[in-house]
């Protein structure tokens, strides 16, 4: 079976959800609602499903490779490369200023999941040019922004992340990579980079390298650190391409996932050093790569609800065709499609109500984005930026570990097939376990989310965001149906318990930050679980109310309704013995010797 874009449940989020009609009143958005919204999806999707999908298991058998400094993709790629740019969709989100769309998160959001979906190693192409974009939109000078954001919102060219070197690895004070001043105001640049995403391919003429590197003489540890722009090929003066600049790929890595993404080893200088320009001022490389960070952080956590929603596709359909067993409760009596058998259900269910859950929490925080960004009120955009700012390490911390579990359950569904390659399911377990690790593991996040988003402000962001989800708990206490009783007692069980842990991380960490980050982890995972149950939640308020008007789509909504009653049975159950292991067990982790080990 090949891949489905889920339009209409995309279409639902961002409409009842995520509240795109307000989106669409911001200043400069003013064309995208919904009509707008369906339409671009609705390209997408047949792009998506129609060229990027074959591509995916062909991907997997027929990987990029590295062959006398060049790489050469999978074949199609590069054909499918020049349809992604001709479409427009590296412009998606980026500003008309430089030839993009402008369109808001909100939708740009839904069309990223779909190009992840159908074909996880082709995306992460278009998704680290825009993370380079932003950097650039943020901090490049004029000359920088016009000489490079049209070609690479255009997707003519492509742009990279250099971060990572053999020695430094998150800890980015242990960058060797050095930038030596030039009487022309250019920069040479000397170093290795390893894990570079597309540092090299052959799918576009140029590729934007933006690189750290420390000038000389500049001060040690992050402070001391400066962001490049590094061209594989120098730009003339007229726009046209120059000499190949001293930036060259040396290798790429085997993996075992994302095997038609070539990650690459860049080394810079070897024959005189790589010409670079400097982005903003000296210095402060690390505070503009964070830019890119942010960006691709949140893409990250997209990418893992993209493949997880497509081994979900790809369990159903195989548990629909599958014929084995007689049901147990005798209703065939012969042997039957396993989808009719109870554990098979309870991991479908679970694979679905994880996947929509996830979608709705980022589609919701993507919403907040374009509100911070845009709103004329000074004080809406702060909240605004808050509460996108509390659920970008969920959302990419939460839905990637999230898609690890549904990727491990699509192979169980498939039984001794899914563990054979050739029926496709493996690919997507191996491919998810990536989505954990870059871009800030996981342990990363929750760092992130202990120390700049919870502990900071004392706590403050997160109870707000508790008062909201109260709220909706008022809803379902009005209603008379076992779903949204079920619903509304898990939520709330399960709000009460991220308030402790909110109250344990925000005093903690002065009197024992061992304990509190040690608990880092499941903290994240807990307040995952909430947001992701939260906004079912609320979906579940909105399904019953269209279903007792006689609107909509009954099956559809009927779907959500019971989505929403399983994650809350299922998933936020587990919560209060999350609570427990994280506030209880937080001093036993510290008080392990090292010689333990």
């Amino acid at each position: 079976m090949s891949y489905v874009a889920p339009v209409k449940d995309m279409l639902f989020c961002m409409k009842e959800l995520a509240g795109l009609e307000e989106v669409a009143k911001l200043p400069g958005f003013e064309e995208a609602g919904l009509e707008t919204a369906q339409a671009v999806l609705e390209e997408s999707a047949k792009f998506n499903q129609d060229v990027l999908a074959p591509l995916n298991f062909e991907g997997d058998k027929n990987p990029s490779y590295w062959k006398d400094g060049k790489v050469f993709t999978t074949p199609g790629f590069k054909d499918a490369f020049r349809q992604l740019a001709e479409g427009g969709w590296q412009g998606l989100q980026h500003p008309t200023d430089f030839g993009g769309q402008g369109l808001p998160k909100t939708i740009g959001a839904a069309c990223i999941e779909m190009l992840n979906s159908a074909n996880m190693s082709f995306a992460l192409c278009p998704l680290l040019t825009d993370g380079a974009i932003e950097a650039l939109l943020t901090a490049g000078s004029p000359e920088l922004q016009s000489t490079y954001l049209p070609n690479m919102i255009s997707g003519k060219w492509t742009g990279t992340m250099n971060l990572t070197e053999p020695q430094a690895g998150s800890d980015l004070a242990l960058v060797r990579t050095r930038a030596e001043p030039q009487p022309d105001g250019t920069y040479k640049i000397f170093g290795t980079k390893i894990f570079i995403t597309y540092g090299e391919h052959d799918m576009a003429e140029n590729i934007v390298h933006l690189v750290l590197a420390r000038v000389t003489g500049a001060p040690e540890g992050v402070k001391g650190i400066s962001l490049f722009v590094v061209p594989k090929f120098m730009v003339n003066t007229d726009g046209s391409l120059g000499a190949r600049n001293d930036a060259h790929c040396v290798s790429i890595e085997h993996k075992m996932g994302i095997k038609a993404s070539p990650t690459a080893v860049l080394q810079f200088g070897d024959h005189g050093g790589a010409v670079g320009y400097l982005v903003g001022q000296e210095n402060r490389g690390l505070e503009y790569m964070f830019i890119m960070m942010n960006a691709a952080r949140y893409a990250v956590g997209i990418q893992g609800i993209a493949v997880a929603e497509r081994s979900y596709q790809k369990a159903v359909q195989y548990a629909k065709d599958r014929v084995q067993s007689r049901p147990v409760d005798g209703s065939i009596n012969k042997s039957a499609p396993i989808i009719h058998h109870p554990d098979v259900k309870r991991m479908l269910m679970t694979m679905r109500s994880l996947v929509e859950g996830c979608r709705a929490m980022a589609i919701t925080a993507a919403a907040a984005y374009d509100a911070a960004h845009a709103h004329p009120d000074t004080e809406v955009r702060k909240q605004n930026q808050a509460f996108y700012e509390f659920m970008v390490p969920l959302v990419k911390g939460y839905s990637t570990e999230m898609s690890l579990e549904v990727t491990s359950l699509g192979v169980q569904v498939h039984g001794g097939m899914g563990f054979i390659e050739e029926t496709g399911a493996a690919q997507y377990y191996r491919d998810a376990k990536i989505l954990t690790i870059y871009e800030g593991t996981t342990a990363i996040q929750a760092n992130d989310l202990v120390g700049r988003k919870t502990a900071r402000d004392g706590g403050q962001t997160a109870k707000a965001i508790a008062q909201q989800i109260a709220k909706t708990e008022a809803e379902l206490a009005k209603r008379d149906s076992v779903a949204a009783r079920a619903v509304h007692k898990r939520l709330t069980a399960a709000r009460v318990a991220f308030e402790q842990v909110v109250d344990f991380v925000a005093g903690g960490t002065k009197g024992n930050p061992n304990a509190v980050f040690a608990g880092s982890v499941p903290y994240l995972m807990l307040a995952g679980n909430v947001m992701a149950g939260w906004q079912l939640g609320r979906a579940l308020l909105v399904a019953e109310s269209q279903l007792k008007a006689g609107e909509g789509d009954a099956a559809f909504l009927q779907a959500k309704v019971t989505t929403a009653q399983f994650y809350a049975e299922h998933i936020l159950s587990r919560v209060p013995g999350q609570r427990d292991a994280i506030v209880e067990g937080a001093d036993s982790v510290t008080a392990l010797a090292l010689d333990a080990f």
